[in-house]
């Protein structure tokens, strides 16, 4: 047999086995296993790695006042921890509105030179359903401090009081009052889980409403996919002890959210969107993440779409656990990389 012709049969084999694989793809059985703790983190992060699934993780409200029980109860724990968080970072939270919409304004001690005519507009999280009020300020008042940014924080309506798309409309309604007053290309959005996903529908709205575009977007380990796709939804289940699986409370909210509009819309799942054109961003996340593909997948089609976008990705972390404790210095390190990042692409 000549080399040419080896060569051929050789390839034709190859791509056999290759489409023959793809056919038989299966599920895989996975032996139990012990998840040891992580080595090359923070004693911080180590901790809260180290923290045990909550016991009713999957015990869900099953009617809009036990809903609005659970919104209560976490708005009360949520707001002492951004109290004491603005207090320790020394950051100034005031409540005010913009564009009819109630907003949290948070100066840090001082202002960073190049970011005195710049503006972050944050978008919290809380799977569309909890973290609001002053407890929407926790990331923001992180920001806030560690970039040194002038930020205002969105606390957009949430359910039972107002459903999809309530919380994309106040978002977008604040975007248009503030480019009363700043250039878009002086501005960036970000936000992470619902925040993530609202800032990347926010996007595909104004483009719809033919509105300016943020300079640059940050979009935190966002829930983009509502559908269950996504590797991590079955590789991190039980391993992510925020979110921890499917059947937690976040995909229920969303899902409650949604109320009973179609879950692939792209302003619900905006990993379903055209990215062409948008601004640059960057994304967050944690190895350990139920949201992990979620993030990647929105990274991938950003960069599809020929978009400037970073990711980073963290050791160990669950979901948004960067935002739970502000002394790791992991979350330093998060919100110094998406300060530098916007420096970059914003105007001063």
């Amino acid at each position: 047999m000549t080399d040419k012709k080896l060569a051929w049969t050789t390839a034709a084999l190859l791509t056999a086995l290759i489409m023959n694989g793809a056919a038989d793809a299966q599920e895989r059985v996975i032996p139990p296993r012990v998840l040891p703790a992580p080595a090359d983190v923070s004693p911080q992060i180590q901790g809260l790695a180290g923290l045990p699934v909550p016991e009713n993780y999957n015990v869900l409200p099953k009617t809009a006042e036990e809903w609005k029980a659970r919104q209560n109860a976490s708005q009360a724990s949520g707001t002492k921890t951004a109290t004491d968080m603005a207090a320790r970072l020394h950051v100034k939270v005031s409540a005010k509105t913009m564009g009819g919409v109630p907003v949290f304004d948070i100066l840090p001690e001082t202002v960073a030179p190049e970011n005195r005519d710049r503006l972050l507009i944050h978008v919290h999280p809380g799977c569309y359903v909890l973290g609001g009020g002053p407890a929407a300020t926790v990331e923001a008042i992180l920001m806030a401090s560690f970039g040194q940014f002038h930020v205002v924080s969105v606390d957009y309506r949430m359910p039972p009081a107002a459903y999809f798309p309530a919380a994309l409309d106040d978002v977008v309604a604040v975007w248009k009052a503030a480019l009363k007053t700043h250039k878009p290309s002086q501005m960036a959005v970000f936000g992470s889980s619902a925040g993530g996903a609202l800032t990347l529908g926010m996007v595909l709205r104004a483009r719809e409403l033919k509105l300016p575009l943020p300079g640059a977007i940050g979009p935190g380990t966002p829930m983009a996919e509502l559908t269950g796709v996504g590797d991590s939804f079955a590789t991190n289940a039980m391993i992510d002890n925020v979110l921890v699986a499917r059947d937690g409370i976040c995909e229920p909210a969303a899902r409650f959210y949604a109320n009973g509009h179609d879950l692939k819309d792209p302003l619900l799942s905006p990993v379903y969107g055209n990215f062409k054109g948008f601004p640059p961003a960057i994304l967050t996340t944690g190895t350990r993440d139920l949201l992990l593909s979620n993030t990647v997948r929105v990274h991938r089609k950003l960069r599809e779409a020929g978009v400037d976008a970073q990711l980073q990705v963290f050791e160990a972390m669950s979901h948004a656990q960067y935002i739970r404790d502000d002394t790791a210095p992991e979350t330093r390190e998060v919100f110094q990389e998406i300060a530098a990042f916007f420096d970059r692409h914003l105007a001063r």
